[in-house]
């Protein structure tokens, strides 16, 4: 076994919505990797792809949505063919998920502990009095405090920052090696969105983590990344290091989306916008699907789609870089 082998890939992922008018390509062709340890920040407009993403790799996609093409490799092993059973295992005890709204994520019916203490004992070998303790641990490591008497409360009971830290609690219930984490910062204010990140950031350096981080939030990814993928109408627009992608980014519409974050220092009068809104599935133009809102717009963008053409240390999908650099 390489021991410097990605712990997830994903091979030319497809995904698709059969409809009465046709089939709807959601996510189209994409291709990334997470290694060990790494945070891959996800980001893009809604619409762009990047929940399905996710679901798509812990076997979670709505019906009828489903996975039309390509591959999904965890620690070198297929998973995205895997009856549903057995996916639910691996989902359990290798992979975590942090979702949006911990509401949906926690039984109001079931104290908190409840529910920590089934996952437990569920994928590991504890018996019920080892599983609370390790319970009462992982509360206290999400940074929950007292946490021998907030274990039997309900979901009712704590915060909106508080539920979230009990969602990732868990999520780090069986040592997952991978944590997908969609929009884990959304509805929290900013001190609790700041308290999460240094939480998901603690846990890749002592566990060895590997996360992948979909948001809309520029900020969080500059705090958290170490890579960034920014998909747009369900393909990856450009890749990279987290810190190359937002001072130097490539594609015009990386560029559109930087601008569009106000900067500490700067005097800018006004913040750039992206003139436009991200096509429908039904409305994808052809050639490069950003090509309607594109400044740079020329004319082999309107017909040609552009794979990923390295630039560097990153890539991206756009025909002003074509023979500078070498093809993904």
């Amino acid at each position: 076994m390489r021991a410097n082998r990605p712990l997830l890939e994903v091979d030319r992922l497809r995904v698709e919505f059969p409809t009465r008018r046709g089939t709807l390509v959601a996510v189209d062709e994409i291709s990334f990797h997470i290694d060990p340890g790494e945070v891959l920040g996800v980001v893009g407009e809604s619409g762009a792809g990047k929940s399905l993403t996710g679901s798509a790799i812990i076997g979670l996609l709505e019906p009828p949505g489903r996975i039309a093409g390509g591959r999904i490799l965890f620690d070198g092993s297929r998973i995205d063919d895997l009856p549903y059973e057995q996916m639910r295992r691996i989902r359990g005890k290798q992979i975590g998920a942090v979702f949006q709204d911990p509401l949906t994520s926690l039984n109001p019916l079931y104290s908190v502990g409840r529910q920590l203490i089934e996952t437990i004992t569920t994928h590991l070998d504890l018996s019920e009095g080892q599983a609370r303790k390790r319970a009462i641990e992982l509360l206290a490591e999400v940074g929950i405090p007292a946490p021998e008497r907030r274990i039997d409360q309900y979901p009712h009971q704590f915060s909106g920052g508080m539920r979230q830290r009990v969602v990732i609690a868990l999520a780090l219930c069986a040592n997952p090696r991978l944590i997908i984490a969609d929009e884990p910062t959304t509805a929290l204010d900013v001190s609790i969105q700041a308290q999460i990140i240094a939480l998901l950031k603690k846990l890749c350096r002592e566990h060895g983590t590997a996360v992948m981080l979909v948001t809309h939030d520029m900020g969080v990814i500059a705090e958290t990344a170490d890579r960034v993928a920014v998909m747009y109408a369900g393909r990856i627009a450009e890749i990279g290091p987290a810190r190359q992608v937002i001072k130097q980014p490539l594609h015009p519409y990386t560029v559109g989306l930087m601008g569009s974050i106000p900067m500490v220092g700067t005097d800018a009068d006004r913040l750039v916008q992206i003139e436009g809104a991200m096509p429908r599935l039904t409305e994808i133009p052809p050639g490069c699907a950003f090509n309607p809102r594109c400044p740079k717009v020329f004319e082999r963008c309107r017909h040609d789609r552009p794979d990923l053409i390295r630039v560097g240390p990153a890539s991206t999908a756009c025909w002003l870089y074509d023979g500078q650099a070498g093809h993904d």
